[in-house]
């Protein structure tokens, strides 16, 4: 499973979106766009990937551009494997 298949399944459960998260490309728009996904839930995703990737994310990393879709969150994600 790659980086934003991973995400979307995060997503999809930590958000409870059943299958409408397998129609997620890396266009989807997230924060401002899912209804499910406010701050609360940013929490929540933010606590699925540190889990799941092993990572940690600090407040400071935490921006709008960085959950603004579904591409841009599995690239944060990717560069914080890489560090």
């Amino acid at each position: 499973m790659n980086i934003e298949d991973t995400i979307k399944s995060i997503l999809s459960e930590t958000l409870q979106l059943g299958d409408r998260a397998a129609q997620f490309s890396s266009a989807t728009k997230l924060f401002g766009s899912i209804a499910e996904f406010d701050s609360m839930a940013v929490v929540a995703v933010i606590s699925a990937l540190e889990e799941k990737f092993g990572i940690m994310i600090s407040d400071e990393e935490i921006t709008a551009e960085t959950f603004d879709s579904v591409g841009s969150l599995s690239k944060f994600i990717e560069r914080k494997l890489e560090d």
